[in-house]
């Protein structure tokens, strides 16, 4: 263990090999109710559009299968794939574009573009979309936006210009109810924790922002698969994003991973996973974190 804490430390993620990490991450898939590889993850692409890998934004060996599935659908579909992110806003997606095309230096793109501070656990995959022409969406609201609606509600969205309206999906945004509602309740601590329905539509503008991305580069780029990056809570059950994305974009086909530095990694009861995902990665929690 200690020699495999040193490799994380010192060595870039891109550089690790999936045999090092083999033992440390198990991929279950929910359909066939047995582990897969990557690679079956791959093939199953064949008969879907979208694929998400709702991550936990800390998680090392998550990270690494990411970039690593990424890889294996840039080898299989080349030419034909293109990558969506939670990870960039929609208003820097001019910045994203510039620093793929090669025109601004990687210093002007992360701080333009405003990359999360653990940039450099999604910078293998910006560089394979960089070396290999692979179209990169930043999908997510401006965070000025839902910031104003958690403050103000959904209704003041329309108190922007075009401007501002340009960077988000169509108005009014639906509220979800039901599953997804209770979800979220319960994350937050109950009715009493969450405050109002502010915080919620805030999180609607979020997913709906992401979904209506999404569906735009599915429309744009027939043919192509996509990788959506988001947090594992955006698309667990197909709710959140997927369902927003799947009002935007009916005839879409989607696939969904739902990732978790999990306790029970050593011996897991996947049937309490299987219903967050079409495949459950599990990864080993004793492994550091990436902050």
């Amino acid at each position: 263990m200690k020699a495999l804490l040193i490799i994380f430390l010192l060595l870039p993620l891109c550089v690790l090999s999936q045999d090092s990490l083999s033992a440390h991450y198990k991929i279950y898939s929910s359909l066939k109710q047995k582990t897969v590889t990557l690679d079956e993850i791959a093939n199953d692409m064949n008969k879907a559009d979208v694929l998400f890998f709702g991550e936990e934004h800390n998680d090392s060996t998550g990270h690494y299968l990411e970039y690593a599935i990424f890889k294996k659908l840039s080898e299989k579909y080349k030419g034909k794939l293109a990558l969506s992110m939670e990870m960039f806003e929609t208003d820097c997606q001019t910045p994203l574009n510039e620093y793929l095309a090669g025109l601004i230096r990687e210093k002007n793109f992360i701080t333009e573009a405003r990359a999360w501070h653990n940039y450099k656990d999604y910078r293998p995959m910006i560089e394979l979309a960089k070396t290999n022409h692979i179209p990169v969406t930043a999908a997510n609201t401006p965070a000025r936006y839902t910031n104003m609606v958690n403050r103000l509600g959904l209704g003041s969205l329309e108190q922007l210009d075009a401007k501002g309206k340009a960077f988000l999906p169509p108005l009014p945004i639906d509220t979800a109810t039901g599953a997804y509602y209770d979800k979220f309740i319960e994350v937050m601590g109950g009715h009493s924790a969450m405050g109002n329905m502010k915080m919620y539509q805030a999180q609607n503008l979020w997913d709906a922002t992401m979904g209506y991305n999404i569906a735009q580069l599915f429309k744009s780029h027939p043919g192509f698969k996509i990788l959506q990056i988001n947090g594992s809570f955006h698309s667990e059950e197909k709710l959140g994003t997927a369902a927003q994305l799947k009002k935007y974009a009916p005839n879409v086909r989607i696939l969904n991973i739902a990732a978790y530095a999990d306790d029970s990694f050593d011996n897991p009861d996947w049937s309490k996973f299987t219903s967050k995902g079409d495949y459950i990665i599990l990864t080993d929690p004793k492994l550091p974190k990436t902050f």
